[in-house]
């Protein structure tokens, strides 16, 4: 006996989704998903919401503002503490800032040159010890940079290089990370077969790398380039052991020593609205970045998504 589609077909095929429509477990798992995005969104945005607000305020208002931590009073700071905080000590701020943009700039781009290069060797090239050496490399990533502070204090007092920019600028052109992800993202994104087409048409090595390689590493160079610079940015431990000048503090370090100074609770010291607004300034480069590099990200995530 044949069986009639027309007649089964109304009872069944509606089924899932009346299910979904009525709450069942198909309809919970989107729900739960979306209210946990949500939660690590409020998680991670609430320290910058704090940060936007806490800039507005004055020193009373930090500590006894009626409106709260995470609201606004009724009186508006900003201008004043960013006049106060680019004035105070004879502009040093504007010191600090500049000397991040220096060893974050320099940090970033020869941490990233260096990855670029050590990662497409390690990737494409076989010499003898190859193994042998990416393995120290992936045992440095899991080394935690404070540890390796003093030591590098050390070799950099032998060297007579502490309180210079060198002392922040050197270290920071290490990236075990940068160069185990140029390595990865080197075998998957660059083809053997297209650089042996590249050498059977006459181009050498260094040619083959700049024109054929290096664009297509485009995703991952502007990633290590931003993780690098990052990691600069918001050094704070090597700066303060390896620098004793005020002038050759990065932001970091110098509003860290504000804070010091505040907690001191001598008379005339308080600089918490300065601290404060000055944190809020020292992330606003680093947003920028982001934002304008982000479309880098996603070009090599789409790329990945088409191999």
């Amino acid at each position: 006996m044949a069986l009639n589609v027309a007649e089964v077909a109304p009872e069944t095929v509606g089924r899932p989704r009346a299910r979904r429509a009525a709450g069942g477990p198909g309809a919970r798992r989107p729900v739960l998903a979306h209210t946990f995005l949500i939660v690590l969104v409020l998680y991670f945005a609430l320290p910058l919401w704090w940060l936007v607000v806490g800039s507005t305020k004055n020193i009373n208002g930090l500590f006894d503002g009626s409106a709260g931590p995470l609201w606004f009073d009724d009186e508006f700071h900003l201008v004043d503490n960013v006049r106060q905080l680019f004035t105070q000590n004879g502009g040093l701020y504007w010191r600090w800032l500049g000397n991040s943009f220096l060893y974050a700039f320099a940090g970033g781009i020869g941490a990233t040159v260096l990855s670029i290069l050590a990662g497409y060797g390690f990737a494409k090239y076989r010499f003898r010890g190859r193994n042998l050496l990416f393995s120290a490399v992936l045992g440095s990533v899991m080394v935690p940079m404070t540890a390796l502070v003093i030591p590098t204090f050390m070799l950099l007092a032998q060297m007579k290089l502490t309180n210079t920019i060198w002392a922040v600028i050197l270290p920071s052109l290490l990236s075990p990370f940068g160069v185990y992800l140029m390595r990865v993202y080197t075998q998957e994104a660059v083809p053997d077969e297209l650089l042996d087409a590249a050498r059977v048409d006459g181009a050498g090595d260094l040619r083959t790398f700049l024109s054929v390689a290096l664009p297509l590493l485009r995703p991952a160079i502007v990633t290590v380039l931003l993780l690098s610079t990052v990691a600069t940015w918001n050094n704070y431990f090597l700066p303060l052991a390896v620098l004793s000048d005020t002038k050759l503090l990065p932001v970091t370090v110098g509003l860290g020593q504000w804070q010091a100074q505040s907690q001191a609770g001598a008379a005339g010291s308080q600089l918490w609205n300065l601290v404060v607004t000055g944190a809020l300034i020292s992330i606003i480069p680093l947003v920028i970045s982001f934002l304008s590099l982000q479309k880098y990200w996603q070009g090599g995530l789409s790329l990945g998504s088409l191999k």
